[in-house]
């Protein structure tokens, strides 16, 4: 049995199943307790509800909650803080509410210094301040006058701002429209005004941080074209690649995307090695290595011994002229020795995907391939007039090369429309999800980094056009058919890699997190909304002879 088959998990039945990011409290509690926090999870959910209720609180019903401002109950309810804010802002501000008319006002926070009635740290317990009432309310003045942006912060979001906000995405789209039509004196003067509108919304979260994105992308497509290849397309440098691994690295830790890819893809291949003693592992984007890891400790525990491991690494050139694939090599190397796992490691230094040549791979005939795709095939879409695209030219030495599997991660998206409305207003409904989910992260820097990271696809997405739009997104049903259509087959990734995805949500405090299975592939989304799929596929042979394997 390998390490993979001790995970458990809801499990998953024919068709569509699901399983979100839960288990057992006592669990949860031990996993919080070794991070060295003192909260209980069941905690964590009404703290949650509460917050939610005092966002709506604040928003819908300031009259009535002010009525209970003067109250001197103590205050252990959530909603109750509410009123007491909401009577805190009204004495402050000399009015009970804001006139529509209003000029530009910064985004009023709620902190925990600031609250009567605040959270214990300890024991994440609501408790009351005894002070004298003269000492509270004169500290209640001092917090209000000395207000600050905390870690955590709770932002209060008034009617007018979400009035802004609703703004702002009709511009977004009135914007894009223009952009289609050609009208680019029309968008470049919407820009403008949607810059201006930004001022009165918090673009730290929520449709302001997404929207800002999006602007920035569409005045790059409007003022400066030329500069567009510097985002993602193919006349970006080696630095720009090398700030990709990075920000790649970071996407990496704050989400758990490119973990449920790396997780779901190692367990297929691992099923798929099964009783071969010499393994070929070819990795179209090896970047840090990440993904290595984990399999080569697979193999180590697999019963009867481990195989003879080969891995090519596929990736850009180094920047500084270092031989950074071979330094990863090296470094997989020393862990394969440490596990007693015979390893053999080759990089392959491309720009481009399509540059690689099959015979670069040295494969042998003796060996089990696995082909291993994450993010990387849909780059493969673009055209140009002068030639096809290059996907057909991939897959079909892909074939050749009668891998035992490959194993596909792309997003769920549909970026790849030949028009531009279409593009943006799936693009617009795809991120504005991605960064919703990426708030569940904790972690800074690693967040920010990667709000980078995705920025950099959205301006790819929206700015960028012909060669220089690599970011070409296509869902899992077009994936199926032009696979099949290049002669591979699916291959249904059992209970395992299912129960992997399951189990790696455990380590996410987030709910959202939604584990699906969708005719034999899987895909992790945020709630409804699915975000990246993957899938395994194995090469119909072919009565030609194998292109680029080596006959020993």
């Amino acid at each position: 049995m390998s390490p993979y088959d001790s995970a458990t998990s809801a499990g998953s039945s024919s068709g569509s199943s699901s399983a979100s990011s839960s288990t057992k409290p006592a669990d949860i509690d031990g996993l919080l307790a070794g991070a060295g926090y003192k909260v209980r999870s069941s905690d964590l959910r009404h703290v949650a509800q509460r917050l939610e209720r005092l966002e709506t609180a604040m928003v819908n019903s300031p009259v009535e909650l002010s009525q209970l401002a003067s109250s001197d109950t103590v205050l252990y309810n959530p909603s109750d803080i509410a009123s007491w804010v909401d009577s805190l802002l009204s004495e402050f501000n000399h009015t009970p509410s804001l006139p529509s008319d209003l000029p530009d006002l910064p985004d009023v926070v709620v902190g925990p210094g600031i609250n009567p009635t605040v959270i214990n740290e300890a024991d994440a317990t609501w408790t009351d301040h005894d002070a004298p009432q003269q000492q509270q309310q004169q500290q209640q003045q001092q917090n209000v006058q000395s207000l600050t942006i905390p870690p955590n912060q709770l932002t209060v979001v008034t009617a007018m701002e979400e009035d802004s906000g609703i703004r702002l995405v009709h511009m977004l789209m009135t914007c894009a429209d223009s952009v289609q039509r050609g009208d680019l004196s029309l968008a470049g003067s919407l820009i403008e005004d949607m810059q201006s509108l930004l001022r009165r919304v918090n673009t730290t979260c929520g449709i302001g941080k997404v929207a800002g994105y999006f602007i920035d992308a569409l005045s790059r497509r409007i003022f400066t074209p030329q500069a567009n290849g510097l985002f993602g397309g193919s006349a970006s440098g080696s630095a720009s690649a090398f700030e990709n691994e990075l920000l790649y690295h970071h996407f990496y830790e704050a989400c758990p995307y490119l973990k449920f890819a790396h997780f779901t893809a190692n367990q297929a291949i691992l099923e798929a090695f099964d009783g071969h003693d010499s393994v070929h592992v070819i990795d179209f984007n090896l970047m840090h290595g990440l993904q290595w890891p984990a399999l080569i400790q697979a193999l180590a525990l697999r019963p009867g011994g481990p195989p003879l491991l080969r891995l090519t690494g596929i990736g850009p050139p180094s920047p500084d002229g270092r031989d950074s694939l071979r330094e990863i090599g090296l470094r997989l190397a020393e862990l394969a020795r440490s596990v007693n796992v015979r390893f053999a490691f080759r990089g392959v230094a491309a720009q481009r995907l399509e540059d690689v040549k099959p015979w670069m791979l040295q494969v042998n005939s003796k060996e089990a391939v696995a082909v291993n795709s994450i993010m990387q095939l849909h780059r493969l879409l673009g055209s140009d007039p002068n030639r096809s695209p290059p996907i057909g030219i991939v897959l079909g030495w892909i074939r050749q090369l009668n891998p035992k599997i490959m194993t596909v991660i792309e997003h769920e998206a549909n970026h790849n429309q030949p028009g531009f409305m279409d593009r943006f207003t799936e693009s617009l409904y795809y991120y504005s999800t991605m960064f919703d989910s990426l708030e569940a992260c904790t972690l800074q820097p690693e967040k920010a980094l990667a709000e980078i990271y995705i920025q950099r696809e959205i301006c790819n997405v929206v700015s960028c056009e012909g060669s220089a739009r690599v970011e070409r997104h296509e869902p899992l049903a077009k994936w199926r058919s032009r696979l099949g259509q290049a002669g591979f087959r699916p291959l249904h990734l059992g209970s395992n890699a299912f129960k992997q995805a399951s189990m790696l949500l455990t380590l996410f405090s987030a709910e959202g997190y939604c584990v699906e299975e969708n005719e034999g592939c899987l895909t992790l989304g945020w709630h409804s909304r699915p975000l990246i799929s993957a899938s395994a596929w194995q090469a119909v042979p072919d009565a030609n002879s194998p292109l680029g394997i080596v006959t020993l």
